[in-house]
């Protein structure tokens, strides 16, 4: 038979058996453990997974959906004072998740805003306004602050908003 490589040490050997894959019992028995220890990994990320809560859950998508909305903006000013620094930005929401839950993955009311506007200056309301007007008319803004059906998301709903946001952050992260 043919010298072959043992899976576990990488040591050179001779089978005894056409499909011996270790030099070793040792070898076999350290292979073995890893693939339990794998096994068992797998295991306690899926027991993780089903007991989130549906909060946490909103709260990754919502991780996802800012991280698309910052890349998604990288080259453009602040929305609310048109400033280019080199500071921290977030994703501002024009109405917030508070006041209208149901607009908080709608691209058209998020863009990027620096930390003093979003966070100092309350989301820097009426600059966010004026210059929002200039990016996506005055239509669609009364559009935002108008009535809006409540959005009860379900969990398949939120895991399939999150990848949708992660897919998008890796195609902008592909073609910079």
């Amino acid at each position: 038979m043919k010298i072959k490589v043992c899976k576990s040490c990488r040591a050179d050997f001779v089978p005894v058996r056409p499909l011996q894959r270790v030099c070793s019992p040792n070898c076999a028995i350290a292979i073995l453990k890893a693939k339990q220890a794998q096994r068992a990994a797998k295991q306690q990320r899926q027991d993780k997974e089903r007991i989130k809560t549906k909060a946490k859950w909103l709260q990754e998508a919502q991780t996802e959906f800012n991280k698309y909305i910052r890349l998604r903006d990288k080259f453009e000013p602040c929305i609310s004072c048109n400033r280019m620094h080199t500071g921290q930005y977030h994703a501002g929401h024009y109405r917030s998740v508070g006041a209208a839950p149901e607009l908080r993955f709608c691209e058209e009311n998020v863009y990027k805003q620096c930390a003093p506007c979003n966070n100092h200056k309350s989301g820097n309301v009426v600059e966010y306004r004026i210059s929002l007007v200039k990016r996506i008319g005055i239509d669609r803004v009364e559009w935002l602050e108008g009535k809006h059906k409540p959005k009860n998301y379900t969990i398949d709903d939120i895991k399939l908003i999150k990848a949708t946001y992660r897919n998008k952050c890796r195609n902008i992260n592909a073609n910079l």
